[in-house]
Formats: structure tokens, C-alpha cells, sequence
């Protein structure tokens, strides 16, 4: 329920920080696809107000519903498996009551809330092999129906999530040797067969996903073709170079006027901070989602429970990575994958989930063990 906090426990520098943050998305919405702006000042407009609601809502009771927040999550999943609406050769989105959003979004909270209050009910016994095996089933489950949609990208994100998760859940650190001790040597035969003709990892309607590799590991010959993107993206952050080319800028030499990046607005956000505020712009959208994630990793440590530190965990892992990767996608430093820049990309299902993840941090933050 709503409680009496003390407003000098509140942490206004995270939610400064994350204000900010959105702000610069809204900015850069406006410059790279003008006519979706409005939409993108109305989800932040919606983000602040629960965010600042849920800050004051006592998690612990929301947490007592966890089972009931674990079965909504599979059924919005698998509503969009039967009935999800399609858009940009995935089938990710489910339109219910006239809202349209993306359930897999919104799964990445979900999935942090439940185990969360999972873990507190059994942290004696989490480092049994019975447990264990049932937190990566319980996991599996919604795991499995995101990647079905399909959604490679946003299946990595809640599978790094979930290690998180598990790591500060209180998860022996040799049960983690042994797992990296597979998952490494694994991930790169997977990588190998993958760069291999005529491969059947990745066929039919994944076939897309598998030449995204094979293009990022053979960068030249693929250029003007899959890479074609990432290459312009990347012109488009070094043509601005110090100050930028300016907001709106209507230079003919813009990549962004050229229309040469498909998604600008959402994926490749990063690319039209890159060339109209220059390194300068960059640099501050970066260290603002560093010092974010960072202060959630902070309210993690001084949580009152293991279910406050999850949640804060879950939330900075879940910016981290997916910033992460998102710059690293835009940089061409990854393979191409569509994933969005939080705060800053277009897409109100994921611009209200992160500000909700906030809003739970935040009330994290007020519960914090007294020093």
C-alpha cells in the first residue's frame, strides 16, 4: 500500500537522471521522425506519473501477487503467438481494448518482479539442484515465448536478466564458474556452425537472424547489402564529430535526411544523437545510462531484503545490457539486432516499462536498511 516515507530518502538524483535521459529521447524522437514526437511526450508524460506512483507504493505488497503477475506474463506472451499483431517481419504485438503494446517488453519487469519474491521464499534453498532447476524452468517457460515471436534480441536481454538475478539472488559462485564454464566454450561453436554455408541453425523465417552474423563476421563483402545500416550509422555518429551538425539539421551531407537508416527513430536513435549533437551528445546519453544503472546497482546493496535487491538489480541489468547492446548494434560493434535505446527510442510499451522498473527502484530506495 501507499506509505509515509521520508522525502529526504527519496532519490532525486535517479529519477533527475532518468527524466533527463527521456528528455533527450523526446528531443531526438522530434528530430528524427517529427509527427511521432507528441506520442513520445505523451508516454513520458504517462512513465513519470507511475513511476512516482509506484516510488510510493510499498513493493512488498505487489509482490504478494507474484504468481499472479508470473501467469498474466504467459498469457499476454502467448496471446501474441495466437493473435499478435505483425510489424517489421515479427509478430510481437498484441492490440487489446485499442491499446496496442509489446507484451515482451513488459515481460522484462515481469519476469524481474516474480523472481524476485520466488527467490525470497526460498533463498535457503536456492543453491540446490532442485531449485535451481526450477528457477530455469520457471524461466524457460516465458523465455521460450518471446523467441518464438520471433525475438532474438529481447530474449538475450531477460536471459542476462535472469543471470543477474540469480547472481545477487545469492547463487554459489561454483554453480557460476560451471555454468560459464559451459555457456562460453558453447556460444562460440554455436558461432562457428553458424558462419558455416548452408547452415540449419538459423532457417526459414529465423534464416534472417543467422545471415546478421554471418554479415557482422564478414563486414566487406556484406556492406552494401545486410550491412548496409550499421554502415551508415556509423557515418552518420562520425560526420558529426565534436559539436554535432545541430538540431534539425537540414544539411544535404545528413545521413538522417538521406533517410539512408531505416528505424531511426527507434533502434538507431543513437545514430541521430550521434550526428546532430556530435561526440558530445553521445558521450552524455552514455555516462547518463552508466550513472543510472550504476545508482540502481547502489540500491541494490542497501535493500531491506534479497527481493529489493533483485528488483534494483533486475531493473540496472536490464538498462545496462540493453543500452549495451543497442550502442553496440548502432556502432557497428555487434551484429545487427532490433532492440531499443531505453528512454530514448521511440515505443511507448518500452518507454513506460523502463520508467515503471524506475519507479520500483525508487521505492526500493525509500525501504533501505538504515545505516
Amino acid at each position: 500500500m501507499l506509505k509515509h516515507y521520508k522525502l529526504r530518502n527519496y532519490n532525486f538524483k535517479l529519477l533527475i537522471m532518468v527524466i533527463a535521459l527521456a528528455v533527450i529521447g523526446i528531443i531526438a524522437v522530434g528530430s528524427a521522425e517529427e509527427a511521432l514526437q507528441s506520442k513520445q511526450i505523451a508516454g513520458f508524460a504517462a512513465g513519470v506519473c507511475l513511476m512516482i506512483f509506484l516510488s510510493l507504493f510499498d513493493y512488498s505488497v505487489i509482490l504478494n501477487f507474484y504468481w499472479v503477475i508470473y501467469i498474466l506474463n504467459l498469457i499476454l506472451l502467448a496471446l501474441v503467438i495466437f493473435m499478435g499483431k505483425e510489424g517489421g517481419g515479427a509478430q510481437r504485438w498484441l492490440e487489446l481494448g485499442g491499446i496496442r503494446f509489446q507484451p515482451s517488453e513488459i515481460a522484462k519487469i515481469f519476469i524481474t518482479l516474480f523472481f524476485a519474491k520466488f527467490i525470497l521464499n526460498h533463498k535457503e534453498k536456492l543453491n540446490t539442484f532442485k531449485y535451481i532447476s526450477l528457477c530455469v524452468i520457471l524461466f524457460a517457460i516465458p523465455a521460450v515465448l518471446v523467441a518464438a515471436q520471433p525475438d532474438l534480441s529481447t530474449t538475450i536481454v531477460i536471459c542476462l536478466i535472469f543471470a543477474t538475478i540469480m547472481f545477487v539472488g545469492g547463487l554459489s559462485y561454483k554453480v557460476v564458474a560451471g555454468v560459464l564454464a559451459v555457456a562460453i566454450p558453447s556460444a562460440v561453436i554455436l558461432i562457428t556452425l553458424i558462419l558455416q554455408p548452408d547452415q540449419k541453425i538459423f532457417s526459414g523465417e529465423r534464416a534472417y537472424q543467422g545471415n546478421r552474423i554471418v554479415a557482422f563476421f564478414n563486414k566487406e563483402e556484406y556492406a552494401n547489402t545486410l550491412g548496409y545500416q550499421q554502415e551508415y550509422s556509423i557515418m552518420a555518429i562520425g560526420s558529426g564529430q565534436l559539436m554535432g551538425k545541430g538540431y534539425k539539421t537540414n544539411q544535404i551531407s545528413s545521413v538522417k535526411n538521406a533517410n539512408f537508416i531505416s528505424e531511426q527513430q527507434t533502434d538507431f536513435i543513437f545514430a541521430v544523437i550521434g550526428e546532430e549533437f556530435g561526440f558530445i551528445g553521445t558521450s552524455i546519453v552514455v555516462i547518463l545510462i552508466l550513472l543510472i544503472s550504476i545508482e540502481c546497482f547502489s540500491v541494490a546493496r542497501k535493500a531491506k531484503d534479497v527481493a529489493g535487491t533483485i528488483i534494483a538489480s533486475g531493473v540496472g541489468a536490464l538498462i545496462g545490457f540493453q543500452s549495451f547492446i543497442n550502442i553496440g548494434v548502432v556502432t557497428y560493434l555487434l551484429p545487427n539486432t532490433g532492440l531499443p535505446l531505453p528512454f530514448l527510442s521511440y515505443g511507448l510499451t518500452s518507454l513506460i516499462s523502463s520508467f515503471i522498473g524506475i519507479g520500483f527502484v525508487l521505492n526500493v530506495g525509500l525501504q533501505c536498511k538504515e545505516k
